[in-house]
């Protein structure tokens, strides 16, 4: 006999846009409090993935990726964040493309030490565990795919302001710092603020 799986209901939250820098620690966030709601997972950056390998892009040369995807990417996650419900979105824009939408819980993840500064090494370390990678890969991808991420991202949206981040914690409603938190503790911090908002 199949179990039905009943999506958690949360009066006032439609959707969850979970977002962070490179090695943060957003996928595992994502997908354990997907499990724990029920919901519904949606991860851009595997769909990213797979749009770049069926154009044969290397998804580390995101100069290379159209804006046409981009775009694309954009209407259809703004669209579901207002048509659908139960939901989580992981991806680094989802945040800023919800900014405006008040039925969407907006969670950033980040890495930062007590001083509030972020930890590239610890986000390092995490891609080489996760990927299989070796220490020059990962900090490319901390590095060079996060600076080239940044600066397509200020032209496709904000007319190349050189001091906008997608991490500005202006966009969110929650930040989880995976710096303190390990895995269990991060999606425990999270369901503690989602509960004690009803």
């Amino acid at each position: 006999m199949t179990k039905i799986k009943i999506p958690v209901e949360l009066p006032g939250i439609r959707n969850i846009a979970i977002s962070g820098r490179i090695g943060t620690g957003k996928s595992t966030l994502a997908v354990n409090l997907a499990k724990e709601l029920r919901w519904n997972l949606i991860d851009a950056g595997k769909v990213f993935r797979q749009i770049a390998k069926e154009m044969g892009v290397d998804i580390k040369q995101t100069d290379k990726i159209p804006e046409a995807i981009d775009r694309s990417y954009e209407d259809k996650t703004v669209a579901l964040f207002k048509n659908e419900k139960n939901n989580i979105v992981q991806s680094h824009l989802a945040g800023y493309l919800s900014r405006d939408i008040e039925d969407v819980y907006k969670i950033l993840v980040v890495c930062d030490d007590e001083e509030g500064e972020d930890k590239a090494s610890i986000r390092i370390d995490r891609l080489m565990n996760r990927d299989v990678i070796s220490a020059e890969e990962a900090k490319s991808d901390v590095h060079n795919r996060e600076e080239s991420l940044i600066n397509k991202f200020r032209k496709l949206y904000v007319q190349d302001d050189q001091n906008w981040v997608y991490w500005d914690k202006k966009y969110f409603d929650l930040i989880v710092n995976t710096f303190s938190l390990n895995q269990k503790e991060a999606v425990i911090f999270v369901l503690d603020n989602l509960f004690n908002k009803l």
